[in-house]
């Protein structure tokens, strides 16, 4: 039985498809021109994709996931949205590539894709979706082929404890409004606010999981996988406190002289 609080983000996503395919921060007529929507950091720490097959978990309407057909890969993205998924394939025919899109919940994906993958990569905002990390873990290994790579790029926890609608000054003042030890009964949030990727109110409720690095390292490693990589780094992909700049590279930064806060971290890990 599908979990109600699972259920109520699909309605969620369901509803910010068309916000988002409208939006200035997903750039669908920017992606159809050639755009790449990955980052420096994202290329880097897969590597050449040429030829290997990919899964893209939580993969929304799939920029990503064509994005890494476009540089080489048999791709294939997963998401829980029946509407994030149809526009993935309206956009997969438009541009002529030849990416595959499953609609699917994570913990239900074994139900209706059978393969295995050379890399399972997953980024930005996806683990706050997921109430169990350890049976999201037994996910990974179960779709990674043996010496595979699988990717994950992630908000850092760190960051997620402080007051994100006070504007940060130069002097670092940050407050501590949220708790960062995971929470098995997470919180729902109610409707009517508008999502990070513009300013269309959201009029469904959703349901959100903190989790620690602690927790997730542990579920990496009880899955059964190596971490072969992991680090923490000082920018992030959107504006996620008020007074944060945006560098000609794309990537915000808190205005601080000298970095003092890890804002994401990528983690690479094997079978």
């Amino acid at each position: 039985m599908t979990d109600p609080r699972v259920a109520l983000n699909r309605t969620n996503w369901n509803e910010r498809t068309g916000a988002h395919a409208a939006s200035d921060f997903y750039d669908i007529e920017g992606f159809k021109a050639g755009r790449i929507s990955l980052s420096a950091l994202e290329r880097e720490g897969v590597g050449d994709v040429q030829g290997k097959s990919l899964l893209h978990l939580q993969c929304h309407f799939g920029l990503d996931t064509l994005s890494w057909a476009r540089l080489g890969a048999h791709a294939t993205g997963a998401d829980i949205s029946d509407s994030a998924i149809e526009l993935a394939r309206e956009v997969n025919a438009e541009v002529g590539l030849n990416a595959r899109f499953v609609r699917s919940d994570v913990y239900d994906l074994p139900d209706v894709l059978d393969d295995e993958f050379d890399i399972v990569y997953t980024a930005m905002g996806v683990l706050a979706w997921l109430p169990d990390l350890a049976r999201w873990a037994r996910i990974v290994a179960r779709y990674l082929k043996p010496g595979g790579l699988f990717y994950l790029l992630e908000i850092h926890p760190a960051s997620q404890v402080f007051d994100d609608e006070r504007p940060v000054a130069e002097s670092g003042d940050l407050r501590v409004r949220y708790g960062y030890f995971p929470d098995p009964a997470g919180t729902r949030f109610p409707g009517g606010q508008p999502s990070y990727a513009g300013d269309e109110p959201i009029a469904s409720d959703c349901h959100e999981w903190t989790h620690s690095m602690g927790e997730l390292i542990t579920a990496l490693l009880d899955a059964g996988l190596t971490i072969t990589s992991f680090a923490e780094h000082p920018v992030t992909m959107y504006r996620q406190f008020p007074g944060m700049t945006e560098g000609a590279d794309g990537l915000w930064r808190l205005p601080f002289a000298e970095p003092r806060l890890p804002l994401i971290f990528t983690l690479t890990a094997t079978r």
